[in-house]
């Protein structure tokens, strides 16, 4: 696994724009998975993103805004980005890579604690 200062430096982003551009979109948890986090990583790979919107903030987000915010955030990092909802992958029939993903994801922004106290 990929230390945290590697990651912001592979996402050219410091964790505060990190959370301002979450707050601004309503997103509650912001995680990372696949290359970014391998040694496999290059100058090409796009970055791969589970995102957890708050939905009582923005319940008519559309398909449509979920692409403007992946724009905008390849416009930010610089390289493709593919922002795949969490409960896309939680509810997903294809086990084999809900377990993969969900068990390698590294959150790098929550709006609340990620563990209950």
């Amino acid at each position: 696994m990929i230390d945290k200062t590697t990651i912001y430096k592979r996402l050219n982003l410091t964790p505060e724009q990190i959370a301002a551009f979450c707050k601004q979109h309503h997103i509650l948890e912001l995680s990372l998975f696949g290359s970014i986090l391998r040694d496999d990583f290059k100058a090409d790979s796009d970055i791969d993103m589970l995102v957890v919107f708050d939905r009582s903030a923005n319940p008519h987000l559309s398909l449509m805004d979920l692409v403007g915010i992946e724009y905008q955030l390849e416009d930010m990092v610089g390289r493709g980005v593919d922002l795949i909802e969490k409960r896309s992958i939680v509810d997903s029939d294809n086990w084999i890579r809900r377990k993969n993903i969900l068990n390698t994801a590294q959150v790098i922004y929550a709006a609340r604690p990620v563990l209950p106290a």
